[in-house]
């Protein structure tokens, strides 16, 4: 069974930064293209960034400067930097991942459970 658990959402004052972590774990042979989305109360759940297992990376134009993503595939584990975090910012954020799983020629895509962000005064 494949699980993808983020972690580091919390309460931030505007200005401020978060470190979130998206660590998979589980019977995975490869992880291709990691991305991060997230969802505003009342809003459609958008790509914040992605980053493929070459290390190429994109982000939406709302978080180009403040937001970067890195990931550690020995450790199977993505990671979104925030910075100059602003009340828009606030929402749930998910991981997700294209990966395959070991014995399967398959790929699948996995969301994890999310992590709240909340950015406020």
């Amino acid at each position: 069974q494949v699980q993808l658990v983020e972690s580091g959402g919390g309460l931030v004052q505007p200005g401020g930064s978060l470190r979130l972590s998206c660590a998979a774990s589980g019977s995975i042979s490869s992880i291709y293209t990691i991305s991060w989305y997230r969802q505003a109360p009342g809003k459609q759940r958008e790509l914040v960034a992605a980053i493929t297992n070459g290390g190429s990376t994109n982000s939406a134009d709302s978080v180009k400067g403040r937001f970067t993503i890195s990931r550690d595939n020995a450790k199977n584990t993505v990671y979104l930097q925030m910075n100059s975090l602003k009340p828009e910012d606030t929402a749930v954020y998910y991981c997700n991942a294209d990966l395959r799983i070991r014995g399967s020629i398959k790929t699948y895509n996995y969301w994890g459970q999310g992590t709240q962000v909340t950015v406020s005064s």
